[in-house]
């Protein structure tokens, strides 16, 4: 149980100064999405957002966690020690340890007793001898003394949130779930792939509110296609994004750019954001996981897959070119750049929560819907000792509502697995 100091109201109100409507026209690229603008530290009034104080704590060290990993990318590719790989081939950076380390030390202060499900443990840092470029990093970011800072600290933080740190049990968990940086194969990459720093709050099993931040990811500004804004043509001063979501509230989005660049005053403009209104399957844009391929799809059978927005047959639909992580697809579903995610599960892969739990809640607020593929919702629980694993039937199917359960009757019907 976790006491009530730990969990509260924000009992200041949020000052709603300026609303702006924009009416648009739908575009064949972003079908039936609807803007408008609201300046306020959060959108949401605090009589409506009980998890106000976290969301709002929650979106702080997130930004802060954004520009601690682009700082660590821009010396990623002069400094050799700062990518390594972990046993399981997957490249990890000093970032993903140091944005592991910075929010579980700022969460950890605020809210003491709640536990934190995070990716990471120190004996890798350990091992590598990156203890020390990790508590570099995170000092240059953290609200704590950096002098008072210590390797020690910093090493039991990561460890907070790592494997074996909290034993759950049967009964619903209060709990953080972070991914410190889901697509850290597009991190590496630098500049021109997306990734995602996520984090959620569960509340007595629920998801309740939760925040993505991802600093490569391309402002929509003038209706472009979706090929253009994920081009990274654009000047670095219309790129990054932080989302939120909180239950019964929506789905938000800010800049990330001028909170990054300290010589801009910081823009307090959230937009509310709404999945696509598509409702015909070869009109859907879908995402896959980039470690898979069309034709893993039990429907690839019906549609032959198209990378390309030219004519479009009955028979056809169109596949966004492939970016990192779990996160990103979740992120792009919940701003209607696209219309489903569909993710086949492996008997040899683990699936682990922080992969898909922000991401449920942003799509969920948006307006979409997310559930195994026999139409279950995600269950956190299942893991009942360390929430850190779920076990969804057979995959993970996210749309935006419309198409949901269409695309499940495909999936069943032409399924060995289900």
């Amino acid at each position: 149980m976790i006491p009530a100091m730990d969990l509260h109201l924000l009992h200041s109100s949020a000052a709603f100064s300026a609303v702006q409507f924009f009416p648009r026209q739908p575009s064949p690229t972003y079908l039936g999405r609807r803007f408008f603008t609201v300046r306020s530290s959060l959108p949401f009034p605090n009589e409506k957002a009980k998890y106000h104080k976290e969301l709002e704590a929650a979106v702080a060290v997130v930004e802060r966690a954004c520009s601690l990993c682009v700082e660590v990318q821009r010396s990623l590719f002069s400094d050799e020690g700062r990518i390594v790989e972990k046993s399981d081939q997957t490249p990890v950076t000093v970032a993903d340890f140091g944005v592991q380390a910075l929010v579980s030390l700022e969460l950890g202060k605020l809210f003491p007793s709640i536990p934190l499900v995070a990716e990471e443990d120190s004996g890798f840092l350990r091992e590598n001898n990156l203890v020390e470029p990790v508590v570099s990093v995170v000092s240059d970011k953290t609200s704590f003394d950096e002098e008072s800072l210590s390797q020690a600290d910093v090493l039991k933080a990561i460890d907070r949130g790592g494997k074996n740190a909290f034993a759950f049990g049967t009964e619903p968990a209060t709990y953080w779930i972070l991914d410190p940086i889901d697509g850290t194969r597009g991190f590496v990459q630098g500049r021109q792939a997306l990734y995602v720093v996520g984090l959620c709050l569960v509340v007595e099993g629920e998801i309740v509110a939760g925040v993505m931040g991802c600093p490569n990811w391309v402002v929509d500004t003038s209706n472009k296609s979706t090929t253009d804004a994920q081009g990274y043509k654009n000047s670095s001063s219309e790129s990054g994004i932080i989302m939120v979501a909180h239950i019964g509230c929506g789905t938000w989005t800010k800049r990330l750019n001028d909170m990054l660049d300290s010589s801009k005053k910081i823009s307090a403009d959230w937009t509310r954001c709404f999945v696509d209104s598509c409702c015909l399957v070869n009109k859907a844009r879908f995402c896959i996981p980039e470690s898979q391929t069309w034709d893993s799809i039990p429907f690839s059978v019906l549609y032959e897959a198209r990378i390309d927005d030219d004519d479009i047959g009955d028979k056809e639909i169109r596949l966004l070119p492939t970016c990192c992580g779990s996160l990103c697809k979740y992120l792009m579903v919940a701003s209607g750049r696209a219309s489903i995610f569909i993710q086949r599960t492996r008997s040899q892969k683990v699936i682990r929560a922080w992969d898909h739990a922000v991401g449920v809640i942003c799509v969920h607020e948006a307006g979409g819907k997310v559930t195994d593929w026999k139409g279950s919702e995600v269950d956190l629980a299942a893991d009942q000792a360390e929430r850190r694993t779920i076990y969804p039937e057979a995959g993970i199917l996210v749309s935006n509502g419309n198409l949901h359960n269409q695309i499940l009757e495909m999936v069943s019907s032409n399924s060995t697995v289900i």
